[in-house]
């Protein structure tokens, strides 16, 4: 039963169009959260279509989120055809395709008519291929064709991102013709800030900020304040890729174009934010062995997901179990040795992940690359050094405090000092190999590098420790 304090919200939240749904930690509003349920299970459309509908497509999909399985699906056949589609790439990827799954292909195919061409392109892409051929057939023909072309480039590059809808002119127009043809034509998309300049068979010649073209009188022609367009991108171009030039020359936006040189589409701002943020996500991801994971994915697609990697670990805690059973005999005489010997493992492991994560970072946004790698190579290499040397003298006294023994606490400094050096460059010689070699270091450096950590901990630390003693 809701409070009265509640009931008030609400009907504020009826009242106010630009009332906010999140609480002041970024959820969404429990109140607000209780009333579209409340209006689901009592199919109350009016609710629905007068307060769900009015939602930014990013609160549409955080709303889909915190609602169960049925009561999202029930949420979309109520809203029928004021459901913003939009919203679908807001969510994660198990939820849209259960989503898009329950949908007739008839409601998809209107939805997608509504969207940008790089959100429609978004959602088209993960569904069958009978499925989205069927959509596709409903659409109009010049949408289709878009579509269609952005469809057949490659996954994650340029032209999957791109908007095929933008602004183009020929060079002999002048200004005025072309503000006459801003305002009078239908098809021109919602938002731009650059008219593209291309020929007759649609080669790109040029682009024009929209700040000059409207400060120009429209006697000018646009060939005589056109510029040469900043960094056209190649519709085949990695996603990633372009996201860097976005960054170096700080774009609004570009020129995509194909092979020949055609003008084929244009990547934005927001598509690049959207770009940065999928590839962030996926890189630490990766380095964690969770591949593709999704919090909405169910419990046999996470094991699945995580499996491999598990499996690799294992395999290496193998091997380092195998080094220590090299050494079984110095362990039964000093059982120290196996008290003090996940610690100097430990760090070791600690600081291979703090330079692979540098590492692999610098790879994925070109930072590192074969200019610099020998410098960078050094530097690691000496601050693994030099915090070999730091630790070496404060767990060397622990060592020594604690079992009485400063044999033990010598051993123990000199396998911290070769254990964080191997681990500084293993941290970073191991990515670049791999990236060298074609492999994505961001999934394979972390098994690898704690591997090397832990069996030179290992060996170093034992080894020393027979040694000396053997000695002594």
């Amino acid at each position: 039963m809701m409070t009265t304090d509640e009931d008030e919200r609400i009907r504020a939240t009826e009242r106010d169009p630009h009332f906010d749904i999140y609480d002041e930690d970024g959820n969404v509003r429990a109140d607000f959260l209780a009333r579209v349920r409340e209006a689901i299970e009592a199919e109350e459309s009016e609710f629905l279509q007068r307060d769900v509908v009015r939602l930014h497509d990013s609160e549409l999909g955080h709303l889909l989120e915190a609602l169960n399985a049925d009561q999202r699906l029930e949420l979309v056949r109520l809203l029928g055809d004021a459901f913003d589609m939009t919203a679908l790439t807001q969510v994660d990827e198990a939820i849209r395709r259960e989503i898009v799954d329950k949908l007739p292909n008839e409601q998809i195919a209107h939805g997608i008519g509504e969207l940008d061409s790089d959100d429609a392109v978004y959602i088209l892409e993960e569904l069958d291929q009978q499925d989205r051929d069927e959509i596709l057939s409903q659409m109009p023909f010049i949408e289709r064709v878009r579509l269609r072309r952005a469809l057949d480039y490659p996954e994650s590059s340029a032209g999957r991102r791109m908007q095929t809808e933008f602004v183009a002119v020929p060079p002999f127009w002048t200004v005025g013709q072309t503000l006459d043809y801003l305002r009078d034509e239908k098809e021109l998309p919602d938002s731009f800030s650059q008219i593209f300049v291309i020929d007759p068979t649609f080669k790109l010649m040029g682009s024009l900020a929209l700040d000059r073209f409207l400060r120009t009188g429209r006697q000018t022609k646009i060939e005589a304040i056109m510029e040469d367009s900043y960094h056209p991108i190649s519709a085949e171009m990695d996603q990633e890729e372009a996201a860097q030039l976005f960054e170096q020359y700080d774009l609004l936006s570009a020129a995509v174009i194909d092979g020949d040189g055609r003008l084929v589409g244009v990547l934005t701002i927001d598509n690049i934010v959207d770009v940065i943020h999928e590839e962030a996500d996926e890189d630490i991801k990766r380095l964690g062995g969770v591949g593709d994971e999704e919090l909405s994915d169910n419990v046999v697609s996470t094991v699945k997901s995580r499996f491999l990697w598990l499996a690799v670990n294992l395999l290496t805690a193998i091997l380092s179990s195998s080094i220590i059973s090299v050494f079984d005999g110095s362990i039964e005489k000093m059982i120290a040795l196996a008290v003090l010997m996940p610690i100097v493992a430990s760090m070791g492991g600690n600081a291979g992940t703090q330079t692979m994560t540098v590492t692999v970072r610098a790879l994925a946004t070109g930072d590192l690359d074969i200019y610099n790698a020998g410098r960078i190579i050094r530097r690691e290499a000496s601050v693994g050094l030099l915090n070999g040397i730091l630790f070496a003298f404060v767990m060397g006294a622990i060592a020594t405090i604690w079992f009485h023994d400063f044999q033990l606490g010598v051993v123990v400094a000199a396998a911290m000092i070769i254990n964080l050096v191997a681990a500084a460059l293993g941290g970073i010689l191991l990515p670049l190999l791999l990236d060298r070699w074609g492999a994505d270091p961001a999934i394979a450096s972390s098994a690898f590098v704690t591997t090397v950590t832990d069996c030179t901990g290992y060996f170093a630390f034992l080894g020393i420790a027979t040694w000396w003693f053997a000695i002594h």
